[in-house]
């Protein structure tokens, strides 16, 4: 199985910073695409960004030029850096990484920004 552990969250003011990170676990699965997703209450899930094997990245239009995604393939380690945070980027955010037939899930991570 893939195991993954976000890291990172909490309480910060509007146009303040965070820096998510999500590792992964050593597995037999080979990873073909990381991200992040975020859920805010009465919202479905959406993605945020995602990086694919080979380094291209996608970001949804709503974070484009505030967040980057980045891997640290050393550290089989995913991060997220968010700046000029607003309060509609409140949410749960989950890492998430695709195998062959198979998404796994992060447990999440809350973010809260404050006005």
């Amino acid at each position: 199985q893939v195991q993954l552990v976000e890291s990172g969250g909490g309480l910060v003011q509007a146009g303040g910073s965070l820096r998510l990170s999500c590792v992964a676990s050593k597995s037999s699965f080979s990873i073909s695409a990381m991200g992040w997703y975020r859920q805010a209450p009465g919202k479905q899930r959406e993605l945020v960004a995602v990086v694919i094997s080979g380094g291209t990245t996608n970001y949804a239009d709503s974070v484009k030029g505030r967040f980057t995604i980045s891997r640290d393939n050393a550290k089989n380690t995913v991060y997220l850096q968010m700046n000029s945070l607003k309060p509609e980027d409140t949410a749960v955010y989950y890492c998430n990484a695709l195998t062959s037939g198979i998404t796994w899930w992060g447990q999440g991570t809350q973010v809260t920004v404050s006005s």
